[in-house]
């Protein structure tokens, strides 16, 4: 079966997205708390705390992610409720402070230039498709100056629903003309990224970047794993 296109993950795929969350978050927390009289380091590990409850609840995972300085404000909330201060001006705060950080601290990994220019110097149809917040996700779109290499570009908080769903790829699929069993889909999550689109028939390659491998007993078996964009290209895909 011949791949004629390939859609990709943008976080931790494209660009390098959890690197920094932890230093973010407490350079925020020193920024902020002292004016507040709240000690930086216990709001730091009630948040470390909270993020994890926050996340870990689908539902909320999902309605939440498409207002990211929302989410954040809503978990350093939940984290002062931890630590039995009520300070909304400082949750609003600490939220901004630690949007702001994350925002410089964002950037592609190394091989994602060079892959996709390679992918496009080759005439292969390429589509991003991205879960999250419009503003947010546009704005790294547009400050990593990324949307020349797409033909198509789907980020839920426009599109209405994000990636599980299979209505996600159908779309995506019909704006490149592809069919299921032409595309390949790379990703960092094991079931947005690859057992979804394997259900549609099209094939799934996981990104595992820290070559952690498949976790016991995983339900998902992507058709191949990778480590670096730098094997899409030197395999010829």
């Amino acid at each position: 079966m011949t791949v004629k296109a390939l859609l990709f993950d943008l976080d931790d795929t494209l660009l390098d997205y959890s690197g920094g969350v932890d230093r973010s978050w407490t350079e925020a927390c020193a920024s902020c708390c002292a004016p507040a009289g709240i000690d930086a380091a216990a709001l730091v590990a009630a948040i470390a705390q909270t993020r994890r409850w926050f996340w870990d609840d689908p539902a909320r995972h999902r309605r939440e992610r498409v207002n990211m300085l929302g989410a954040w404000q809503h978990i350093v909330e939940f984290a002062l409720e931890r630590l039995g201060r009520s300070a909304p001006d400082l949750a609003s705060a600490v939220a901004r402070d630690y949007a702001a950080r994350r925002r410089t601290a964002m950037r592609l990994f190394p091989d994602s230039l060079a892959c996709l220019t390679e992918l496009r110097r080759r005439g292969i149809p390429l589509a991003l498709v991205t879960n999250g917040d419009a503003v947010q996700q546009r704005d790294k779109i547009q400050r990593h100056d990324l949307a020349r290499f797409f033909d198509t570009i789907l980020v839920e908080g426009e599109f209405g629903t994000g990636k599980p769903d299979e209505a996600v790829y159908r779309h995506v699929l019909t704006a490149l003309g592809m069919t299921p069993g032409e595309a390949l889909m790379v990703g960092d999550h094991l079931e947005w990224d690859v057992g979804a689109p394997q259900r549609l028939g099209l094939t799934g390659v996981w990104m595992d970047r820290g070559g952690l491998g498949l976790p016991d007993g995983s339900a998902v078996q992507p058709h191949r794993i990778i480590r670096s964009l730098d094997e899409l290209t030197a395999s010829g895909s």
